[in-house]
């Protein structure tokens, strides 16, 4: 192992932190008795009524027939540290746990799953302070109050959704497509619980999938962690690069992104009327994702999710300045506020001027695509002239570009001046012709289009962080 980490160093120049998954238990199963210094017990497997009228799944069904080698309680400080000192020993930064829910499978001979949870938490805690600076974990399917109550001491990010499957197990060949839908469906309705305890984490998903570009657009927006699981070799490297910046950051929403009010009793999946919206806030705007997640949901009698053909077709919606909370973040308050919006579509590559007077925009949204509704209060420079700044165009979240915004009244005139980090066509609305436009202080050409589009390209500077200073004069 420290071999091949040190492979890795030596090969990827970049490379911050590697990771190791481990079960909550140690293994699937647990840890077998007599392989090491710990008292450690074969447990049989018992479901709670809940659990057992979930979805079938393969590793409980397996740890159901063989139970779990658990490892007493009293121990689970020496449990942890044993295997997390080893794997910081040879170079391993931190762990990603899973299948967290486990203890309560085995909880009935300690006192039950509280008191039970109570010593492996606190083993765990222990062991990443000791072994990982405090912070070094991932957790995986912790959608249990054990985790919310008790495994949050050092880790407050969490999994909101199920695994990113990447086509349906039980062989429906549309599941590649519809599978996806209810990824997104289970992130954004977990989250209005969820994210009330931790920052939710939608999960990773492949960026040489077929729906590789739906996904990518809620990751974008989601206010969580970017990060895929592909095969080796297996990447869209454009698709990535709209969603990361070169430095590995990611032009990341102010909240976690939520359904809107609209959608909260509806079915998004199965109703055959519903698209999905999700809001979110950047620094200087807000944002609404538009998915259609149609066409597959939850049958109780199977256990399973399984596919509604019928509802595999394009949905038609309405999207409103008014659907994004502005009041959720204290910043953002004067931002709703505004008595004028612009509006830039990412996919139609438009922009539309909205009051909250207006009427709603109508749109039609196709099966497994999306549009995304970047809103940014209009300023009003003098007597005349409006803008407003969209961001960088290449990036799904143009709006998580800007960096800052001041605007400057002088005898010279009115000026603007942006932050922008990224690399690419940088987007602002303008309805008037600026006198002059600087980047990082010197004066370059623009394009100026009658519609208000102002345009410019940016370059990513290594040595300034890939931010760039924008200054335009009108």
């Amino acid at each position: 192992m420290k071999a091949f980490t040190r492979d890795l160093r030596s090969k990827f120049k970049g490379l911050d932190d590697i990771f190791v998954w481990h079960a909550l238990c140690g293994a699937w199963g647990g840890v077998r008795p007599g392989a090491t210094h710990l008292k450690t017990e074969i447990m049989p497997c018992k479901l709670s009524p809940g659990l057992d009228g979930t979805m079938n799944d393969l590793a409980v069904v397996k740890i159901l027939e063989g139970g779990i080698g658990l490892v007493h309680p009293d121990q689970a400080d020496d449990f942890y540290d044993s295997m997390h000192s080893y794997l910081a020993k040879v170079g391993i930064t931190g762990v990603k746990v899973d299948v967290i829910h486990t203890l309560e499978y085995v909880s009935e001979e300690f006192g039950g799953r509280v008191e039970l949870a109570k010593n492996y938490y606190k083993g765990l805690t222990n062991s990443l302070v000791k072994n990982f600076n405090g912070s070094g974990l991932i957790s995986s399917m912790q959608q249990c109050n054990d985790f919310f109550f008790l495994g949050t001491r050092q880790i407050s990010i969490g999994r909101v959704g199920d695994d990113f499957w990447f086509q349906d197990p039980n062989g429906d060949p549309m599941g590649v497509y519809w599978l996806q839908g209810v990824h997104m469906i289970h992130c954004a309705y977990n989250s209005m619980w969820m994210g009330q305890i931790i920052q939710p984490d939608w999960d990773m998903f492949q960026s040489d999938h077929l729906c590789a570009k739906f996904h990518a657009g809620s990751r974008a927006i989601c206010g969580g962690p970017v990060y895929v699981s592909d095969s080796v070799g297996g990447h869209d490297f454009d698709l990535i690069k709209k969603l990361v910046y070169p430095d590995g950051t990611i032009p990341k929403c102010q909240h976690f992104a939520l359904p809107t009010r609209d959608c909260l009793f509806k079915n998004p999946l199965f109703d055959n009327k519903t698209i999905l919206k999700i809001w979110n806030l950047n620094k200087f705007g807000g944002v609404i994702g538009a998915f259609n997640c149609q066409g597959a949901g939850w049958d109780p009698k199977e256990k399973r999710i399984k596919g509604h053909s019928e509802c595999y077709k394009p949905m038609m919606g309405s999207v409103h300045v008014s659907d994004i909370e502005w009041d959720q973040k204290i910043e953002a308050i004067k931002m709703g506020e505004a008595e004028e919006f612009i509006v830039y579509l990412d996919q139609a590559e438009e922009l539309i001027l909205m009051t909250p007077k207006s009427d709603p925009m109508q749109i039609t949204i196709q099966p497994s695509t999306f549009e995304i509704f970047s809103f940014v209060p209009i300023q009003k420079l003098g007597h005349s002239t409006k803008f407003a700044p969209i961001g960088l165009t290449d990036m799904f979240n143009s709006g998580g570009t800007l960096q800052e915004l001041e605007y400057i009244e002088s005898g010279a005139g009115i000026s603007v001046k942006i932050k922008v980090k990224g690399a690419g066509k940088f987007l602002a609305y303008s309805s008037g012709f600026p006198k002059k436009c600087y980047l990082n202080g010197a004066e370059v050409g623009f394009e100026w289009f009658a519609d208000g589009k102002l345009t410019l390209n940016l370059p990513w500077v290594e040595e300034a962080g890939g931010i760039s200073d924008v200054g335009l004069l009108f």
